[in-house]
């Protein structure tokens, strides 16, 4: 566990999403949770070595089952997106782990059997503040990798938790993405606003300007390819083309290169047939 500031602390050990925890006089604020059990029994464990008060609170910041699979080992109250809510709800109540589509975390865990969804209990639209000290946790709406992604932002200690929003080495998630909403989320990132600020990807530990900027490159890249290829009205299959240009991008072994490339694959697949075949009216 890393220590960010006096009351956060951050965790990129387990696989799947990074994980946050906040130090509160009522309690512990906890940001998503590991997808495979055994691990989200054993941040359960490290975070009892921390003191704060007896309550307990998850926040999910979107709806991916790399950081909501594991919600339910954590026994406590989930808060997140209404968006994210509206998921759940749509969602069989049991998960079934099968296949490597969408080249996820999740999908490399092994025996992972059928574990039950524990959707969020409080929902918000568009701005919630948590008042469990001195010191505000805001819960604010960012929507670029889905609907329903939120950043957790704690301005006394110039902190916040920005989701998939930004990826440290690795593709992005674009299925359900909204990539002109999200390079205007990064672009906000970028000012005076968030100047100072410690900013915790969502995959990888704490990011610099540097990894925000090249995110930004990257989406806009994306963005223009897809764009390019919607102007000559390709089919939803041509992205394939695209998919080892950007796997390429990314430093990594040979097994993660392979879950890479699926993960683009799907990727662009969904977003080119959701944004410039289906319309914008599908629902993740």
């Amino acid at each position: 566990m890393q220590s960010i500031s006096d009351s956060v602390y951050i965790e990129d050990h387990y696989l799947g999403a990074t994980l946050g925890v906040i130090q509160q006089p009522r309690g512990l604020v906890q940001v998503d949770a590991p997808p495979a059990p055994e691990d989200g029994r054993a941040w359960r464990a490290a975070l009892m070595g921390l003191g704060s008060g007896p309550e307990r609170v998850l926040i999910n910041l979107d709806a991916h089952p790399d950081r909501t699979l594991g919600a339910r080992v954590m026994d406590c109250t989930v808060i997140a997106h209404e968006k994210t809510a509206a998921v759940f709800r749509v969602r069989p109540t049991t998960f079934k782990a099968q296949g490597n589509e969408t080249g996820s975390d999740w999908e490399t865990i092994p025996g992972l059997g059928t574990v039950r969804w524990l959707p969020p209990e409080i929902s918000f639209t568009n701005q919630m503040t948590l008042h469990w000290g001195e010191k505000p946790i805001i819960l604010e709406q960012h929507p670029g990798p889905s609907s329903g992604a939120i950043w957790v932002i704690v301005p006394d200690d110039k902190v916040v938790f920005v989701g998939d929003a930004v990826l440290k080495n690795q593709p992005p998630f674009i299925a359900h993405a909204d990539l002109p909403a999200w390079i205007e989320a990064l672009e906000l990132l970028m000012g005076p606003q968030y100047r100072g600020f410690t900013f915790v990807s969502g995959r990888g530990g704490t990011a610099s300007s540097s990894a925000i900027k090249a995110q930004i490159e990257l989406m806009e890249e994306i963005h223009e390819k897809l764009e390019k290829m919607a102007s000559k009205s390709q089919s939803p299959e041509s992205t394939e083309k695209l998919v080892e240009t950007f796997a390429n991008k990314f430093k990594a072994s040979a097994a993660r290169h392979k879950q890479y490339v699926q993960r683009l694959r799907y990727g662009f697949r969904h977003y080119y047939a959701r944004h410039y075949h289906m319309g914008n009216s599908a629902e993740e």
